[in-house]
C-alpha cells in the first residue's frame, strides 16, 4: 500500500473534514436535517475511509476493536438511559421534559444525548462490520 501516493495525500486532508462534518451534522441535528444516524453514517465513513486507504491494521491501531465493540454499547446505554432517567424522574419513557427545570431545556438536553447515543452506535456498528468484513480472509 505504500506505492498508492496520491490517495494517501488526499485523505489525509479529507478524513479531518469528514470527521468534523460528521460533529456539525450531529450537533446540528436539533435544529435542522440531521442527527445521530446521519452523523455516525458518516463518522463511520471517515474511518472506513482510513481503512481503505492506509490498511486495516492500521485502521485496528486507531480504532481498536475492543474499544469500537464498547462504543457499541456505550451508545444503546446512552440512548436508553436517557428513558429509564425520565422514568425515574416520575415522566414517561423519552419523555424529556422532566431532564430540566424548564421544559423547553430538557427537550434540547434529552434529544441532544439521544441523538449522540444513536450517533455512537451508527458508526461503532459500522466500524464493526467493516472491519469483520475486510478481516475475514485473515
Amino acid at each position: 500500500m505504500k506505492h498508492h501516493l496520491i490517495p494517501r495525500v488526499i485523505a489525509k486532508l479529507t478524513i479531518p473534514g469528514i470527521l468534523l462534518f460528521a460533529l456539525y451534522v450531529q450537533f446540528h441535528g436539533d435544529y435542522g436535517p440531521g442527527g445521530g444516524f446521519q452523523a455516525g453514517v458518516i463518522f463511520g465513513a471517515g474511518f472506513i475511509l482510513y481503512g481503505l486507504v492506509f490498511g486495516l491494521e492500521n485502521l485496528r491501531k486507531v480504532a481498536p476493536p475492543q474499544i469500537v465493540t464498547a462504543f457499541i454499547a456505550v451508545g444503546v446505554l446512552l440512548y436508553g438511559g436517557v428513558g429509564v432517567v425520565s422514568q425515574i424522574l416520575g415522566a414517561n419513557y423519552l419523555d424529556y421534559d422532566v431532564l430540566s427545570a424548564v421544559d423547553h431545556d430538557g427537550q434540547h438536553l434529552g434529544i441532544l444525548l439521544v441523538e449522540l447515543g444513536v450517533g455512537i452506535t451508527v458508526a461503532a456498528v459500522m466500524m464493526t462490520i467493516f472491519m469483520t468484513f475486510a478481516g475475514r480472509l485473515r
